[in-house]
């Protein structure tokens, strides 16, 4: 092999750390930014959960008259709770009442403060208050 032939054979160290360098440094621009549009889209995740909750509430009150009391909970709306008649559940989906998008139960109270019932979430932390994704998820806001 000629000179010529053996330096377009390949890449050099120098080239390579160079290729390197670029793609760390694009990484450190780009990754922040995935990172907050990933947490974003679990509060709106949340949302989402409470609004179909939400909706088997209504459809719950509609056959029943009433919504379920906060000591019976989410679970009426797959399992039939005692002395309730009329009850043609269950009234999600997929018969199970799914956690939020952090791993934590959904809170239910009914009556509520804000409503005939409350819903929410309390965000990544797991408590009341906070900003950005540790901010609490509520049916009335």
């Amino acid at each position: 092999m000629t000179p010529t032939e053996r330096r377009s054979a390949g890449f050099t160290l120098l080239e390579i750390l160079v290729v390197l360098v670029i793609l760390g440094l694009m990484a450190s621009l780009v990754g922040p930014q995935v990172f907050k549009q990933l947490s974003g889209s679990k509060t709106k995740a949340a949302a989402l959960q409470i609004q179909e909750l939400s909706s088997a509430l209504d459809l719950y009150r509609l056959e029943l008259g009433r919504y379920p009391s906060s000591d019976q909970g989410l679970e009426a709306l797959i399992t039939k709770p005692n002395n309730v008649d009329g009850w043609n559940g269950p009234y999600l989906k997929k018969n199970v009442i799914r956690k939020d998008p952090w791993g934590n139960e959904f809170h239910y109270s009914a009556p509520g403060q804000h409503g005939e019932f409350d819903l929410w979430s309390l965000g990544a932390d797991n408590r009341e208050g906070g900003d950005g994704e540790d901010r609490d998820v509520r049916s009335w806001e």
